[in-house]
């Protein structure tokens, strides 16, 4: 193949297992820490920077099959190395973990190309928006009542977020107290969203929704399985009028948001962009919703996604998520700090302006 003036050179990934300060579950799974899989690309003199929250064995992926496969083309050509990662692992499967892998190089080739132009990532991708609008997400099921409602407080009062969530779903017959409790909190002028993690059946979902619909809860994520889009679909038909029914983040590839947003199971999509693809994923995602008239937000990392989002045709919100705003904040230079709800781009900054902190994160080393 032709060389060109910025051909990708080196390529390294490292794992970094960080506890989190808490306890954290949801409704279907527990957890005491959080793996972020940080990827540098070289060329041209810049270093591009991606990563993901995945498992550290996606690490020898990255380093040897997805570094043969992009070593050498252009790194002012993101898409050419996108559309050749997705056909090498073709036999492994690019679903799970493959995809978290693709989407941290993808990522990192942005941010690379980006670099190399001296650009900002949201004006080289073309910027549709000056900010991304955030809501607090946390209110772990293992928290406390109190705990919960400071959490969400804090968002309100400190952040400006207009919209706060709370995991329900581990124990279902405590979830109407909690989320009476966690509404008297916030106040009247927020709103209060539930995630269930598909811990419910379909009946049981709707039963919830209406008992929910008394505390003015206006979002109800995966109240099923992702999987299920009848059952999503059904949420969606009978759900209470003021209530919407989000999912996606489970979502690895374009196909996925295709079948989704075909069976009309949600009122908004969310994607991840540390697992749909990266920064060429997320917008294949955008491009999708927008055809379908249907809002995109954008789920977890929220540091990561900023650029992108405020590119994005059709964008609600990004999930201000408090395990891994806590980590961005840690271990990278340039993380956005909240202000009347909202985040915005450092256009000081070339690429997305995150630099990553590896002597701090070396104790997490994994």
């Amino acid at each position: 193949m032709a060389r060109s003036e910025a051909p990708i050179g080196g390529v390294r990934a490292r794992a970094y297992t960080i506890p989190t300060d808490k306890p954290e579950a949801d409704g279907t799974f527990a957890w005491d820490s959080t793996t972020l899989v940080v990827v540098h690309v070289e060329a041209g003199g810049k270093t591009g920077v991606g990563y993901s929250y995945t498992h550290g064995s996606i690490v020898d992926l990255i380093s040897s099959k997805l570094k043969q496969t992009i070593a050498g083309i252009d790194a002012l050509d993101p898409p050419s190395a996108f559309a050749a990662i997705q056909r090498a692992v073709r036999n492994m499967g690019r679903q799970g973990l493959a995809a978290t892998a693709i989407s941290a190089v993808d990522t990192a080739l942005w941010d690379l190309k980006a670099k190399l132009l001296d650009l900002p990532l949201c004006l080289l991708l073309g910027r549709a928006r000056n900010h991304a609008l955030i809501y607090g997400s946390g209110g772990f099921t293992t928290y406390s009542l109190d705990e919960l409602k400071e959490q969400l407080t804090g968002w309100v009062e400190r952040d400006g977020c207009r919209w706060v969530k709370m995991k329900i779903g581990t124990h279902p017959r405590d979830d109407p107290g909690r989320v009476a409790a966690a509404k008297m909190a916030i106040g009247a002028d927020a709103t209060l969203f539930v995630d269930a993690n598909g811990a419910y059946a379909t009946k049981q979902a709707l039963e919830m929704a209406n008992v929910f619909s008394a505390y003015q809860v206006g979002w109800f994520e995966e109240p099923v399985s992702s999987d299920d889009l009848e059952g999503l679909r059904i949420m969606r038909q009978r759900a209470p009028a003021c209530m919407e029914i989000a999912a996606g983040e489970y979502g690895y590839d374009i196909d996925y948001y295709r079948r989704m947003l075909n069976a009309g199971a949600v009122d908004v999509v969310q994607a991840d962009i540390t697992r749909c693809g990266g920064v060429t994923g997320f917008l294949q995602v955008a491009a999708l919703a927008d055809a379908h008239h249907i809002d995109l937000s954008g789920h977890c990392a929220p540091a990561l996604h900023l650029h992108t989002a405020c590119a994005a045709p059709r964008f609600r919100h990004l999930e201000w998520f408090h395990d891994h705003v806590r980590i961005e904040h840690m271990l990278f230079d340039g993380a956005p700090a909240p202000k009347d709800g909202r985040i915005a781009p450092d256009l000081t900054r070339p690429g997305h302006g995150l630099a990553f902190k590896a002597k701090d994160a070396e104790k997490f080393a994994s």
